[in-house]
């Protein structure tokens, strides 16, 4: 092979390999060229019937009669010694006042203004939890890309048997 066509063949496997390196690195059609992240069009919405889940206070976060497994991978409960609610599938035991509840953002406001909130941390978005009774929330499940309604009803203070007990109302799928 003579040295011309050897070059040329090198050359078309490099740029061969460089464009599908570089188109691997190109948004796709589930991407959202604006902010890089996943198209507004690819979630899911839950709009379905309300659903209510209770934990009462002083019971065991551990069982799974006292989380909502909302999905595979996000189990909301809340532990006895008071605090924030937490992910039972991610965390153990209690709640982080800066992560919690992992793999969770939420917003003040409607589903119906879901292109308009802004997501937060748990805390960063409620402020005290203790206060939340009564505030309309979304939820977004990062992982599954899911946006719920949820409506916090009553939210225990104290701890150990008087700790722990909250309630909610939220949409289903």
């Amino acid at each position: 092979m003579n040295k011309s066509l050897s070059f040329l063949l090198f050359l078309s496997l490099f740029s061969m390999l460089i464009f599908r390196c570089t188109s691997d690195s190109l948004p796709g059609p589930d991407m959202d060229i604006n902010t890089g992240g996943e198209n507004p069009d690819d979630r899911v919405v839950w709009t379905g019937a309300d659903l209510t889940f209770t934990k009462d206070t002083g019971t065991d976060p551990n069982e799974s009669a006292n989380q909502d497994r909302l999905t595979d991978a996000v189990w909301i409960t809340r532990g006895v010694t008071g605090g924030a609610i937490f992910n039972a599938k991610e965390e153990s035991g209690k709640a982080n006042k800066s992560t919690s509840p992992i793999g969770t953002k939420w917003a003040i406001g409607s589903i119906d203004e879901i292109d308009n909130l802004e997501f937060k941390n748990f805390r960063a978005a409620v402020g005290s939890p203790q206060d939340v009774v009564g505030k309309q929330l979304v939820l977004h499940l990062e992982e599954d890309n899911i946006y719920l309604s949820v409506e916090f009803t009553s939210w225990s203070k104290g701890s150990g048997a008087n700790g722990g007990g909250f309630e909610y109302v939220r949409s289903t799928p």
